[in-house]
């Protein structure tokens, strides 16, 4: 497939595991900067997609589209297209108003179906659909108000990473790939998204007391006062992040990159995680976000911080 997505005609018929897609305006250009296309960005996902789908595979999933590239409108996108093939696995959300339909990204078909369409990234439930009101993971969505930036935001990550480490929890550190970074606990899913959202809104509460020159919990903008917004609200039934290895919308086409300790420690520039750099990245530190398989008890979150 790789030799097609260069093809400069309005459509490609391709076959991705027995099934076949008709894939657009490949030659798009959807990040001006750096002239990164729609078919450069369908082969990073193709070539990511062993990575990312067992992230995706029991979610639904939740479109944002860019069908112009970045620096033009897009829009979010809940139900299922109604002309999606029959091989889409689908979610009818019972607990929804409209019984919303979504996808299920449980292929490579359906990631790269999902990419023509312009979604330039990765939004999933943390819960599954086979269990959809218990999450499979918690997170710390940790996000800067200026003039704060990414490296205030990665101090906030390391105490935050020395807290979930004295409780002896297993976590993932990974970059937003903007400014923010993201902390991913991997969880037995038996705990409901209200415990959850309890429990790291208690440790929120507590990092915000220990250090508050630097955290805030505001969620009105005008009133963070330049500090990092611990958002734990994130933990809810329906909220989405930008995933493990999600591309981002911002020029240099930037990748949301599990980080090491060390990293953490010792910093790194989000910069350098991008579509064009990224094979690099994997060749040097391998897949990070394997520690998402060692599931916590978060009993003892609970326990001490809720």
């Amino acid at each position: 497939m790789p030799e097609l997505l260069n093809k400069r005609s309005k459509s490609v018929s391709v076959t991705v595991e027995g099934k076949t897609l008709s894939l657009s305006n490949l030659a798009k250009v959807y990040f001006p900067e750096q002239e990164i296309t729609k078919g450069e960005l369908i082969h990073y996902y193709t070539e990511t997609a062993p990575l990312i789908l067992p992230h995706l595979k029991q979610s639904p999933f939740v479109m944002v589209r860019y069908p112009e590239g970045i620096d033009r409108d897009f829009f979010c996108q809940k139900e299922c297209p109604p002309q999606a093939s029959k091989w889409v696995t689908r979610y009818t959300d019972s607990r929804s108003k409209h019984k919303l339909t979504y996808v299920v990204c449980d292929q490579l078909a359906t990631l790269v179906y999902l990419i023509n369409l312009g979604c330039i990234e990765i939004h999933s439930w943390a819960s599954s659909v086979i269990k959809p009101n218990y999450p499979r993971w918690a997170i710390f969505d940790l996000d800067p108000d200026p003039p704060s930036g990414f490296q205030e935001t990665l101090k906030v990550a390391l105490w935050s990473g020395k807290i979930l480490k004295e409780i002896k929890m297993n976590f993932l550190v990974k970059t937003s790939g903007a400014t923010g970074v993201h902390i991913l606990l991997p969880l037995h899913d038996l705990y409901t998204y209200a415990e959850v959202q309890r429990g790291i809104e208690g440790i929120c509460r507590f990092l915000t007391r220990e250090r508050p020159e630097y955290c805030t919990m505001e969620r009105s903008v005008k009133n963070r006062k330049g500090k990092v917004y611990l958002d734990y609200l994130q933990n809810g039934r329906g909220r989405t992040m930008a995933g493990i290895y999600s591309v981002r919308p911002t020029r240099l086409g930037t990748v949301s990159t599990p980080l090491l300790w060390e990293e953490v420690v010792q910093g790194v520039n989000p910069a350098d995680f991008n579509v064009r750099t990224f094979q690099k990245r994997l060749e040097k530190v391998g897949d990070l976000s394997t520690v998402m398989a060692k599931t916590n008890e978060f009993s003892s979150i609970l326990h001490y911080f809720a």
